[in-house]
């Protein structure tokens, strides 16, 4: 009796667990089928493209509220171009959903390293991925890299002026437009300075050349003397780019600054020399004034002394002293 009861429980045991296990592995299944029709397109693109993106990474992208189609059309087009995709430096998945959780641009890093690796430039994902997190456009940069852009300066949109304005020794003032031809540095694009540095420096430089020029003819016979002496400062230091070349694209003749100051000078002192001579016109005047009334004292006091001249006479007569000697 008791070996029945304990095969029973046997028989039981053993069926709860098979009906168990059926249980799992019919979730398992419908786990699988959900997920193929959820991920599967994009796994068989990812597959047939030799991109390497398992289904579990597609399924966690899911949970990460990662935009999956993004991740493997990026992961294939890098495969497609021949970029390392599998070594522990490559770029594998994992990476790429990184740089995604970050607020990074994931399609504009793969199309520059695209770019760059067809340019043969080193650009490689770690540095892609710094300076698009820095804010700045590296699929601009690489571009900039392989076809170098020109700016203005000065910069008209940003100052509101269109040329530069420098005086030579002899006074004469030279209006000067310069374009710069630079290229992107990708090493210090993180941290270099921008455009409004390389503007400022060579309008400085620039100023700086024309000012100890000793005559503005000078500069007009050899304006390339100009460009050769500002690219031999290394104004790019420190910043994002490299000056290719500064062509000075037009320079005209302005005021004459000097003569004018000199003739503002003259007419300064002229208006000095003035005023000096009106004051000693009117010291003279003063003195003169001041000469008039001490005659007319002395006079005065010449009329007083004559008055007493009859009055000592009278009073002679008066005690009879006039005429005795003594």
């Amino acid at each position: 009796m008791n070996s029945l009861l304990v095969s029973q429980i046997n028989v039981d045991v053993w069926s709860i667990i098979t009906w168990v296990v059926i249980g799992l592995l019919a979730l398992l299944a419908l786990f699988v089928v959900v997920s193929f029709f959820a991920f599967g397109a994009l796994w068989v693109q990812a597959f047939a493209a030799s991109a390497r993106v398992s289904m579990f990474s597609l399924i966690g992208m899911y949970f990460r509220q990662v935009k999956a189609p993004m991740i493997v059309h990026a992961k294939i087009m890098a495969a497609q171009a021949g970029l390392d995709i599998s070594s522990k430096n490559g770029i594998q998945t994992q990476r790429l959903e990184a740089h995604y959780l970050a607020g990074g641009n994931v399609m504009n890093i793969i199309q520059a390293i695209i770019a760059a690796q067809r340019a043969g430039i080193d650009l490689d994902f770690d540095r892609a991925a710094a300076i698009d997190l820095a804010g700045r456009d590296v699929q601009d940069a690489v571009r900039t890299s392989v076809h170098p852009k020109v700016i203005d300066c000065p910069d008209a949109r940003a100052s509101g002026k269109n040329t530069l304005s420098a005086i030579a020794k002899d006074g004469v003032e030279l209006r000067v437009r310069t374009r710069v031809t630079v290229r992107t540095n990708l090493e210090q694009l993180i941290g270099g300075a921008t455009e409004e540095t390389i503007i400022a420096r060579v309008g400085e430089s620039i100023i700086s050349s024309i000012g100890s020029s000793e005559t503005h003819q000078r500069v007009l016979e050899n304006p390339d003397m100009i460009s050769k002496t500002v690219l031999k400062r290394g104004l790019d230091a420190q910043t994002a780019f490299q000056i290719v070349s500064i062509d000075i694209a037009d320079i005209d003749v302005g005021d004459n600054i000097g003569a004018r100051l000199r003739a503002d000078q003259a007419e300064a002192d002229v208006r000095v020399a003035r005023a000096l001579a009106e004051q000693r016109r009117a010291e003279a005047i003063a003195t003169e004034q001041e000469n008039r009334a001490s005659v007319s004292e002395n006079r005065a006091s010449l009329v007083l002394a004559e008055a007493e001249v009859p009055r000592a006479m009278a009073l002679a007569f008066k005690r009879g002293n006039l005429g005795v000697a003594n």
